[in-house]
């Protein structure tokens, strides 16, 4: 209450005192404060979840020695709003078979890319190098021999592998990737701490091919 005094004034006349008698709880003041935080919170980070970046842990050999399983990664939902897949690019996207699980690989083939894969060698033909080039892989881990696999790629189509091509369920056992699949690429590894990178997986340039 604030009153102001004055030499004039009736001594009859009083400042009547403003009712105090309702007051709010600091409790309920706390509450309010926790509401409002999450809120806020809920409009910052579900965006940022949905539409830019997630986090994924990584379960699974097929990635090796790259990934190991328990490594904690962000992934970067948001640059291939802008441009393509590149060839190299470490991806996540839905299991086309089962739609609720999330794979990792590296993207080998793209759009117009006829990929070969003969014993434990990756070629790709395409408008280029129509006679073919034997992708340089220094990031495999392991690839047994097998038979001849061939596959042309058509608009919006991926060929992908692990690095660890023989502990690896890819593209050579269920077929292309569609774009629409692709959640990111690998953005942040965060954990463990030792491991921490930006990129992670990356190649310092595409790719370089070596021609038959």
């Amino acid at each position: 209450m604030f009153s102001h005094s004055s030499h004039n004034q009736n001594p009859e006349e009083t400042t009547p005192e403003i009712p105090t008698t309702e007051t709010t709880p600091a409790t309920e003041n706390t509450l309010l404060e926790i509401i409002r935080f999450s809120v806020i919170a809920l409009l910052i980070v579900v965006p940022i979840r949905m539409f830019i970046a997630q986090p994924f842990i990584v379960s699974g050999a097929s990635m090796a020695d790259t990934f190991h399983t328990g490594e904690y990664l962000i992934v970067d939902q948001l640059s291939y709003h802008f441009h393509n897949p590149s060839r190299g690019d470490v991806v996540i996207f839905r299991y086309p078979r089962d739609p609720s699980k999330y794979f990792i690989k590296r993207v080998i083939g793209v759009p117009g890319d006829t990929v070969i894969i003969e014993d434990s060698t990756v070629t790709i033909v395409n408008e280029t190098y129509p006679e073919g080039v034997i992708l340089d892989e220094p990031y495999i881990s392991s690839m047994r021999s097998t038979g001849r696999l061939e596959e042309t790629l058509g608009e919006r189509e991926y060929f992908v592998m692990g690095d660890n091509r023989d502990e690896s369920s890819d593209s050579r056992i269920w077929g292309v990737l569609q774009e629409d699949r692709i959640i990111g690429r690998a953005f942040l590894r965060l954990f463990p701490f030792s491991s921490a990178d930006v990129l992670p997986g990356a190649l310092t340039t595409e790719q370089p091919p070596v021609t038959n």
